[in-house]
């Protein structure tokens, strides 16, 4: 009898280790797949949930005679193992994480810095009449009045000039109404070269009226990054640096890969050293270099240089 009490007394003991460590084994078990399963929300919110590619490590040869390891010994081992592979991964999570949002605000830094040097410049209302004048002689009496005020016959002769200003207006009529309308079936391509040629002869009005129509009109077309530029430039020679400097940014800003973009960049430097900004035109030559560099054309270079100069650049 004592000797049978015994004997269940050492299996009890012999049992109770086991059932212990697996009890812990369960719970580590418990506690990896919840850590499994927040690292996979983390990496994968909404998405696939992520395939552990963890193996079996391999089980070790046990030589001839030597005593084999319990089970509960071997799950308690793969289990240390999965742990110290999981706080791995975890880790490089964590990690990764951490750069994709340094990275995320260098860029939001980077694009608001871009955004505000490449703003275009406020236009003055005040100036633009100005600049107008002495190409419109119409819009152009209005400053005469205040420069000429103390003779009050002055404005008297205004009256009898319109005799000329009709044979003038219909001279320029038929002087525009002599350039040729191309025609050669491509709509967006004719609307371009005839303002192309209104500009060319120094119709800058008409060309500006017919160059702004064909962007209006072919705006998604490749013709609207040379429209839009030649616009700019019958601006800047008409000597409206302002609506010019317009023209050229918004270019630049919408048709970046644009055949004139370069161009527009390169004009609107000139634009903004008229409108007396020097230390914008030399933004705008900073940004012309680094966003185009060797693909300047010669002419384009000439015309950095220059400005450069002109504006005092550092």
């Amino acid at each position: 009898m004592r000797n049978a009490l015994f004997a269940t007394s050492a299996v009890l003991l012999a049992i109770a280790p086991a059932a212990t460590a697996q009890t812990t084994v369960e719970g580590r078990v418990d506690r990896l797949e919840k850590e499994m399963r927040a690292v996979q929300r983390k990496v994968f919110p909404g998405g696939q949930p992520l395939e552990a590619e963890i193996s079996r490590p391999a089980t070790p040869t046990v030589a001839p005679g030597s005593p084999a390891s319990t089970p509960i010994a071997d799950l308690t081992a793969r289990v240390g193992a999965l742990e110290s592979q999981l706080a791995s991964v975890t880790g490089q999570v964590e990690e990764t994480s951490f750069k994709l949002r340094q990275l995320e605000e260098a860029f939001n830094r980077y694009k608001a810095e871009t955004d505000a040097k490449l703003a275009p410049p406020a236009v003055d209302p005040a100036a633009a009449p100005a600049a107008t004048a002495p190409f419109t002689p119409p819009a152009g009496s209005a400053p005469a009045p205040a420069a000429t005020r103390p003779a009050a016959t002055k404005p008297a002769p205004a009256p009898a000039k319109p005799a000329p200003t009709p044979v003038a207006s219909e001279e320029r009529k038929t002087a525009v109404a002599a350039i040729e309308r191309p025609s050669t079936g491509n709509a967006a391509d004719d609307a371009y070269s005839y303002g192309f040629r209104l500009w060319d002869a120094k119709f800058y009005p008409e060309a500006q009226a017919q160059l702004k129509a064909t962007v209006e009109k072919y705006g998604d077309s490749p013709i609207a990054s040379k429209a839009q530029n030649l616009l700019g430039r019958a601006y800047l020679d008409d000597g409206k640096p302002a609506l010019a400097s317009v023209a050229f940014y918004e270019n630049y800003q919408k048709r970046p890969r644009g055949d004139r973009a370069p161009d527009s960049l390169a004009y609107l430097g000139e634009a903004l050293i008229q409108l007396k900004k020097p230390s914008d035109a030399c933004k705008v030559y900073q940004e012309l270099e680094q966003v185009y560099g060797e693909t300047l054309s010669a002419s384009l270079k000439g015309m950095m240089t220059k400005g450069r100069a002109t504006a005092k650049c550092s």
